[in-house]
């Protein structure tokens, strides 16, 4: 197998190669409405944004960008906030130190740290959301081996087309990065751990179909429910987090 291949994602859908600079367009336009650059630890990159509803806020919802942990960055994805905010929900994005200044191990801390920044600033219930790689990062907060803080207070993980198991990517050119070893894709991978609150797992049916094994095993080694998104790929398959009343956004937040 092809594992390289198998974990490409613009080469296959058309038009990949414009999706960043929209997704920075929309980005830009949304990122002024923001409480920008609070820092959360000593790294560069240990900044977030923090968007605020109108009122006081029901809650914290908090969304984890991907890249493979190699590239992007909080700025790209300010428009993501927009249906959280709209249901009267502050959102925070993280922006974390990527490899191969950072093994895994350490981006899973910053984010359990990102949070923990945030939630001084929000009172209530969390919910943690994540795409791609950002899906792994929000599938770990769910896992029992995080601070007391995250385990308390995280009430549900949706993580979107995620890594759940990191095992596959050690034969791509990646590793070359992400110098992923047997210890910690097993210390890492939330699949291989307990859920310890409520989750689903959310994935665009013309995904790879290495993420859509990768969606439905971390469905079934945590018993949890899995949607599978009609006609969604895996860069359009967030855009409905900008979209209050999406099915998306009802699964992260509805009945908190």
């Amino acid at each position: 197998m092809d594992f390289d291949r198998a974990y490409a994602n613009g080469a296959f859908i058309a038009g990949g190669d414009s999706y960043p600079a929209q997704w920075r367009r929309a980005a830009d336009q949304y990122r002024p409405k923001g409480e920008l650059d609070l820092p959360y630890g000593p790294a560069p990159r240990n900044q977030f944004d923090l968007f605020w509803p109108k009122g006081t806020p029901l809650g914290l919802f908090v969304f984890v960008h991907g890249g493979y942990w190699l590239e992007s960055d909080r700025r790209d994805w300010s428009h993501l906030a927009a249906g959280a905010v709209a249901r009267g929900w502050a959102c925070a994005l993280p922006s974390y130190t990527l490899a191969p200044h950072a093994r895994i191990r350490d981006i899973t801390q910053e984010i359990d740290a990102a949070i923990c920044a945030a939630a001084a600033r929000v009172a209530g219930p969390i919910v943690v959301a994540g795409h791609s790689a950002g899906g792994h990062l929000a599938a770990r907060m769910g896992n029992p081996d995080r601070s007391a803080l995250v385990k308390s207070r995280v009430k549900r993980v949706i993580p979107i087309s995620p890594l759940a198991d990191l095992a596959p990517l050690m034969q791509t050119k990646m590793n070359d990065d992400l110098r992923l070893d047997e210890a910690e894709c097993a210390s890492e991978s939330p699949a291989r751990h307990p859920l310890t609150c409520p989750a689903n797992i959310w994935v665009g049916a013309q995904e790879r179909p290495a993420f859509l094994w990768q969606a439905r095993s971390l469905s079934e080694n945590w018993a949890a429910p899995w949607t599978v998104a009609p006609d969604k790929h895996h860069f359009n398959v967030v855009d409905d987090l900008c979209d209050p009343n999406s099915a998306l956004m009802n699964i992260c937040l509805t009945g908190l």
